[in-house]
C-alpha cells in the first residue's frame, strides 16, 4: 500500500490546485523557450511542464557509500534540480524539445534510458549517490547542502564518464563566457571508446579502433545495410552542449536592474532553465509569466524506483501533475545558474546572437560577459577530460568510498 501511495503522490490534488494556481491573464507564459496563452493553449502549456522531468527527495534507497544516508530529505533539493536541468538537456538532445510524455505509457527507449541514469543507486551515471560522492572533490560532506556553483561543477564531472549522451558540459566563470574556449571544448574527439549508433543497438561500445562504419559492418554484416546514422555521426564534429553560468545578482536580494535580462533567458529557445530559489531551498525554475518565476519544488519525499538495466522505468513519480508552482522574482536569492543547451555548433551561434541582441545590447549593467577569446590573463582553458582508468564512471567514483571509512570523516548535516 506504501508504494501505490507514494506512486501517486504527485497526483493530489491536481485539479483544485490547478484551477487555483495558475492567473487568468492576458501575459504571455514562458516555459523553456515556448510561449503559451493561458486562456487558449492551457492543455498545451500543462502538457509541456508535465512532460518536465521531476526528481525529487527520496528515501529508501542503497546507503551513498555504503554507510551513509539512504535519503537525501533535508539536504538534496539543490542536487534534485541539478539533476532536472541535466536531464532537460539530455531530453533535447536524444528526443527534442517537442517530446511529450503521456501518462498512459509507450515512450521511446532512449527516455527509459534516460530515466536510467538518475536511478537511487550507485551504479546510475547521475544518482544521488553519484553526484554526492563526486562533491567531496569540491568541498562538500555528504548531506551538505549544495549551492547552484558547485553542482554544476559536480555535473561537469560526472559527465565525462557518459559515453552515451557524449556531452559537453561547460560552466563559466567569473561571470564570463568564452566562446573560444567552448568551441575547442565541444569539438574534442569522443572520449574513450566511441559509441555505436543507437539503431545499431543501444550504445554499445565499439571495439578498439574500429570506426562507425566498420561497427555497423559488424552488425549488418554488409555494406548496403550500413546504418546512415553512422555516416552522418562520423561526419559531426560537435558534441552536445549544456552551458551553465552560475551568477550573482545582487547582495541579499535580487537586483532589480537584473530582472528584465533573467526572463530574456526563458524566452530563448536554447534555455536550459535556471537553478536558484530562496536561501535552503532549492528550486528548478523552467519559465515565467508576468513577474513571477514558474518552478520545479522537489520538496516532496517518494520512496526510491527500482528497475533492471535495459528495461523501462515505473516513470509515474517522474514527472510533477499538480499545477505549476510561481513566486514572486524579487523573492529569488541572488545566486543562480542560467543553463543553455546547444545541439549543434550553429544553434550555440544562435544563441550567441540572441545574446548579443536581447540580454547585452539592450542591458546598461550585464548579468555575464560573452567574449570571442580567452582572456590573455587567465590560465590557459584545457578541456575536461575522463581519467585514464579502465573502468565505468560509476566504478571510479566509488573509489572514495574510502573517504568515508570512519564517522568523524562522514558529516551528515540536516538543514
Amino acid at each position: 500500500m506504501e508504494a501505490v501511495l507514494a506512486k501517486y503522490e504527485n497526483q493530489i490534488n491536481v485539479f483544485s490546485e490547478f484551477l487555483e494556481d495558475l492567473p487568468d491573464t492576458d501575459e504571455p507564459v514562458w516555459v523553456l523557450g515556448e510561449c503559451y496563452s493561458v486562456k487558449t493553449e492551457k492543455t498545451e502549456l500543462l502538457s509541456d511542464v508535465h512532460s518536465r522531468l521531476w526528481f525529487t527527495y527520496r528515501k529508501k534507497f542503497s546507503p551513498i557509500g555504503g554507510t551513509g544516508p539512504s535519503s537525501d530529505t533535508g539536504w538534496g533539493c539543490m542536487l534534485r534540480c541539478g539533476q532536472m536541468i541535466l536531464a532537460q538537456a539530455l531530453v533535447c538532445s536524444q528526443l527534442g524539445r517537442a517530446w511529450r510524455w503521456r501518462a498512459e505509457g509507450g515512450q521511446p527507449e532512449e527516455y527509459h534510458r534516460i530515466l536510467h541514469c538518475f536511478l537511487d543507486r550507485k551504479d546510475s551515471c547521475y544518482s544521488v549517490h553519484q553526484m554526492a560522492q563526486m562533491g567531496v572533490g569540491e568541498g562538500k560532506s555528504v548531506g551538505e547542502w549544495y549551492g547552484p556553483n558547485t553542482v554544476a561543477q559536480v555535473l561537469k564531472k560526472l559527465a565525462l564518464f557518459d559515453d552515451w549522451n557524449s556531452l559537453a558540459v561547460y560552466v563559466s566563470m567569473d561571470n564570463t563566457v568564452v566562446i573560444e574556449d567552448i568551441k575547442k571544448q565541444c569539438r574534442q574527439a569522443s572520449r574513450g571508446s566511441r559509441l555505436r549508433p543507437r539503431p545499431c543497438g543501444w550504445g554499445e561500445p565499439f571495439t578498439s579502433g574500429e570506426t562507425p562504419e566498420q561497427a555497423c559492418l559488424h552488425t549488418h554484416g554488409n555494406r548496403a545495410t550500413m546504418c546512415p546514422h553512422s555516416q552522418s555521426q562520423s561526419r559531426s564534429d560537435w558534441r552536445p552542449l549544456l552551458l551553465v553560468i552560475p551568477l550573482r545578482l545582487g547582495i541579499n536580494h535580487i537586483n532589480p536592474v537584473y530582472i528584465q535580462a533573467l526572463k530574456e533567458c526563458f524566452k530563448i529557445p536554447q534555455s536550459c532553465g535556471v537553478l536558484g530559489g530562496k536561501p535552503n531551498l532549492a528550486y528548478y525554475f523552467i519559465g515565467f509569466v508576468g513577474e513571477e518565476l514558474i518552478y520545479l519544488d522537489p520538496h516532496t519525499t517518494q520512496s526510491a524506483v527500482e528497475s533492471e538495466a535495459g528495461s523501462g522505468v515505473d516513470d509515474q513519480s517522474y514527472h510533477c501533475l499538480r499545477s505549476p508552482r510561481r513566486m514572486k522574482i524579487t523573492n529569488l536569492d541572488p545566486s543562480v545558474a542560467l543553463g543553455f543547451f546547444c545541439k549543434s555548433e550553429g544553434d550555440f551561434d544562435s544563441w550567441c546572437n540572441l545574446v548579443q541582441q536581447e540580454i547585452q545590447m539592450k542591458r546598461n549593467l550585464r548579468m555575464f560577459e560573452l567574449v570571442e577569446n580567452h582572456p590573455p590573463h587567465w590560465p590557459p582553458f584545457v578541456p575536461p577530460t575522463k581519467p585514464e582508468v579502465q573502468t565505468t564512471g560509476a566504478e571510479f567514483i566509488e573509489s572514495s568510498d574510502k573517504l568515508f571509512e570512519s564517522e568523524e570523516e562522514f558529516e551528515i548535516l540536516n538543514v
